[in-house]
């Protein structure tokens, strides 16, 4: 039996039977029945759960006249990744700002995590930052296709003709590279912050630790903005209409 964080073992007390049930349909059988529901993906749970209640707080208290805390905070965040998208992205750029706020703030907030006694990030488990990148890799073709149509396929073709069937098999390779390297960069970087600073928590648990602690802040929320970041640069390519 893996080892459950507080929030874990209330979830799989609770849901077990059903996320077995579940699984089932699907002809998954768990490692441990009695315990299906990871730490991390509770923690994405938990992660859900905070910004569901954070969206509705927000709509709840929109307001013209005084605008609230909670509205000033969600105006700097939409302008600041309106502001990149706009730069990055170009003419139409504000269809894309909720899917890339909503996965600013899901990474942020994963990453984050790790600095809270009793959790843990999520994002330092491989199969996280994959799901993002899988997902962020459907996102950018589905765009792509709906603003090029047949045309979209040009991208993986070059500019000239007798090399097509030579780009082809290229340019595939190089956009699941993406897949990889948005997985990687996240994962491996807050995998290896965590590991540092329960590292010197364990040798030195006074004083030094807080430094780490900066680090792993400062990482948390670089890494977050480059998966955005990136994410923008992909969307772009993918829209252009000069393939």
């Amino acid at each position: 039996m893996p080892t459950q964080l507080l929030f874990t073992r209330f979830l799989n007390a609770h849901f077990a039977a059903p996320v077995d049930s579940l699984l089932a349909a699907f002809h998954i059988t768990p490692d441990h029945p009695a315990a299906p529901i990871s730490n991390e993906l509770a923690m994405e749970l938990l992660i859900f759960a905070a910004l569901l209640v954070y969206f509705i707080a927000v709509r709840a208290t929109l307001s013209v006249e005084k605008p609230g805390v909670i509205q000033h905070a969600a105006e700097v965040i939409n302008s600041f990744v309106g502001d990149q998208s706009e730069s990055i992205i170009g003419h139409g750029y504000e269809r894309f700002t909720s899917y890339l706020t909503v996965l600013f703030l899901f990474i942020l907030l994963g990453n984050l995590m790790g600095l809270v006694p009793g959790l843990v990030s999520p994002t330092a488990n491989v199969v996280v930052p994959l799901g993002f990148a899988v997902v962020t890799f459907l996102y950018y073709h589905y765009h792509g296709i709906r603003s090029n149509g047949a045309g979209y396929i040009k991208q993986f073709l070059g500019p000239v003709w007798w090399l097509y069937p030579l780009m082809l098999p290229i340019e595939i390779i190089s956009h699941c590279a993406r897949v990889l390297s948005l997985t990687v960069r996240l994962y491996a970087n807050m995998f290896a912050g965590d590991l540092v600073t329960l590292a010197f928590f364990s040798l030195v648990p006074v004083g030094i630790p807080l430094v780490f602690l900066c680090l792993h802040l400062g990482v948390a929320v670089v890494q977050a903005y480059v998966f955005m970041l990136l994410s923008m640069i992909y969307l772009s390519l993918a829209v252009a209409h000069d393939h």
